[in-house]
């Protein structure tokens, strides 16, 4: 199998996987998974299309992650990781979009309008 590349992104986070066979090894931006995303449940993201197929010791994925905060990094790769499994085998498209792991996320922040002081809020009225 050659690598198989995707991509992902959620917010202003922009996740770029690398998929080869292997033992399961996650490297993001050259640091292990477990030093990058120390909270368990951003690895549990992660992981968690990996985890429905039962594929978690079956790819090493090598990913590229760029731009915002954690938790938008976290399911922008599990995006990527999804979309680079459908690539693998498109059997699993079914499984995969049940889920919700195929779709991306559309919500951004919205900008700031002048006059106000932030989005929506408005400083306070006063009559008089």
């Amino acid at each position: 199998m050659e690598m198989i590349n995707a991509i992902g992104r959620r917010k202003s986070a922009v996740a770029r996987v690398y998929l080869i066979e292997g033992t399961g090894k996650i490297t993001i931006n050259k640091v292990e998974l477990a030093k990058y995303f120390p909270s368990a449940i951003l690895q549990y993201v992660v992981k968690q299309p990996l985890l429905l197929l039962g594929a978690e010791e079956k790819y090493d994925i090598k990913c590229n992650l760029d731009g915002g905060g954690f938790t938008g990094q976290s399911q922008a790769l599990r995006l990527a990781i999804a979309r680079a499994l459908v690539k693998v085998d498109a059997e699993d498209k079914k499984a995969l979009k049940a889920q919700g792991f195929l779709t991306r996320d559309s919500r951004e922040v919205e900008r700031k309008k002048p006059g106000q002081p932030k989005a929506r809020r408005r400083f306070q009225f006063s009559k008089r």
